[in-house]
This record gives structure tokens, C-alpha cells and sequence, in this order.
């Protein structure tokens, strides 16, 4: 059974990775701290919107700060992360199992029933149009009529 306060982490990091920004920002982090600054200039967005993104990875607990004179740096917390692999494992698990199952269901349909792998597709019939009909550019007409002042 998963405890709320799981379930509370799980809900805070897939909301943290359901946005690219962030997505890309754990991706640079992945090579090492970097400082706020050096995290923001690729993305081209204000600094203060830059640092709601850096807010939400750092309540999910992605993210670590330490400041260091007056430069703040981040680092990767991969605790957060952890979880939620263990619990994706569980449902890629189930969905392979059921996957497998699938492709073993369709072998033995094409074993009892090879006939529809050689059916033909069927064919279109060809237009009767006697040929391409050219589109016709139309220009702009008069200026409508403007509002009096």
C-alpha cells in the first residue's frame, strides 16, 4: 500500500517533470551543480520565471540549493527520482506481460489463419476529372469602410 506521504512526493515530481523547461534544467544538472544564472540563459525567459520552475523541482526535492557567497548553485537530487522509477517499474512490468501476451495471440491468429496475410489492398479507382484545375489567385479588393473619428 503507498503511503499518502508517497503519493504526495510521486504527485510533486511528475508535476516537476511534466514541463520541458524543467525536464531540460535536470538534464544540465545531470553534468554537475550548476549556478542560477548559468541555468537560465539557455532558456530565454525573465529571471523571475525562471525561478518558479527552479521552485517547483525544488519542493519535489529534485533539486538541492547551496549558496555560496552571493552565487547560489544547484544540484540534481536523485531520491525524488528513484521513487518514481520503482513505481513506473511496476506498471512497465504489467504492461510488457501484457504486450507479450498480445504478440503471442496474434502469431497464433496468422498460424490459423494465413489467408489474410495475402489479401490484397484494395485499389482506388482513378478520378474522372479530365485534369488539374488551376487555382485562381484573387486579389485584394477596396479598402472596406473605417470607422469615423
Amino acid at each position: 500500500m503507498v503511503k499518502f506521504e508517497d503519493e504526495n512526493v510521486l504527485n510533486a515530481v511528475f508535476a516537476a517533470l511534466a514541463d520541458p523547461t524543467r525536464r531540460k534544467v535536470l538534464q544540465t544538472l545531470e553534468h554537475g551543480s550548476r549556478s542560477v544564472g548559468e541555468l537560465a540563459a539557455p532558456h530565454g525567459m525573465s529571471l523571475p520565471g525562471f525561478m518558479k520552475h527552479l521552485r517547483v523541482l525544488e519542493d519535489a526535492g529534485l533539486v538541492s540549493r547551496a549558496k555560496d557567497g552571493r552565487v547560489v548553485n544547484l544540484a540534481i537530487s536523485p531520491e525524488p527520482m528513484q521513487e518514481a522509477a520503482m513505481w513506473l517499474s511496476r506498471y512497465e512490468k504489467f504492461w510488457s506481460g501484457r504486450l507479450d501476451a498480445l504478440g503471442r495471440y496474434l502469431y497464433r491468429q496468422e498460424e490459423l489463419n494465413p489467408s489474410w496475410k495475402e489479401a490484397q489492398p484494395r485499389t482506388v479507382p482513378p478520378s474522372t476529372s479530365p485534369g488539374i484545375t488551376p487555382s485562381v489567385l484573387k486579389k485584394s479588393g477596396a479598402r472596406g469602410p473605417t470607422r469615423k473619428r
